[in-house]
Order: structure tokens, then sequence, then C-alpha cells
């Protein structure tokens, strides 16, 4: 939505192309300076998005080459999904197993198997993240 909404197009791969399930990450130059990022990233789309003028990419990937930005201090757009939880992710295997067949999707087993893997780098760097965007709590 941010992509769009400043001037960025959103739109399928043009070969049909998903990233549904566990993909490497590679951060730029600029995002290895904020952060540092996870090498496998939950994915759960079929769309991908052009990088707004002036924005700066912060990480990218094979597929879908726009994975993060940040615009200006206080506006940044991520492609995967940081956020997912236990509960999310068994929710969107089962309901979203039709679409599994899509070309580039990863069979349910390896999204539930690469949690097992891949979950405490992401979490890790989500609360980086949080902490890079909201500050730090103080030391109690």
């Amino acid at each position: 939505m941010l992509a769009n909404h400043l001037g960025g197009k959103v739109e399928g791969h043009g070969d049909g192309l998903v990233e549904i399930g566990w993909y490497p990450l590679k951060a730029t130059e600029a995002g290895k300076e904020l952060l540092h990022w996870p090498e496998m990233v939950y994915q759960f789309h079929r769309e991908g998005f052009s990088l707004p003028k002036e924005a700066t990419l912060l990480a990218t990937a094979e597929t879908y080459p726009n994975q993060a930005f940040r615009y200006g201090d206080n506006a940044w757009g991520i492609q995967f999904h940081g956020e997912l939880t236990r509960i999310m992710m068994h929710r969107w295997v089962v309901r979203g197993a039709h679409r599994f067949e899509l070309p580039g999707a990863q069979p349910g087993r390896d999204h539930l198997g690469g949690r097992l893997i891949w979950d405490m780098h992401l979490k890790r760097w989500l609360a980086e993240f949080l902490g890079l965007i909201f500050g730090r709590p103080a030391a109690g």
C-alpha cells in the first residue's frame, strides 16, 4: 500500500511466480547500515512492487527484488511477514493450501519445517527493526 501511495507500481510477477513459503533475503548496503537482516523470511504473496521514487532499497530477493525500503525518516515498506506468529502460519497453511500449487510456492510441510529453523532469526530481526523505529526501551 505504501509503495502504491508513493507512486510505485504494484503487480504480479511477469512469469506468474509467487513467494509463498520461506525465501532467501539479501540486505543492500543501505540496509546493512541500519540493522542485521535474516537470511530467510516468510512470504505469502502473489504481487510485488516497483521502488518508489526517492525511496531507499534496504533488502532484495530473487523473484521479487524489492523486499524492504525506507522513504524519508519515518516510512517503511516491507514485503515479507516479519510479524509472523505460529497461529498465523497455521491459519495460512490451512486456509491458503490451494495456493501451494501456484508456480514458485512451497508445499505446506516446508512452511512449518522452515519455521523451526528460521523463525527465531525473523523474531530477532523484528525486535531490532521495531527498536530502530520506536526506540529501545529504557533500562529498568
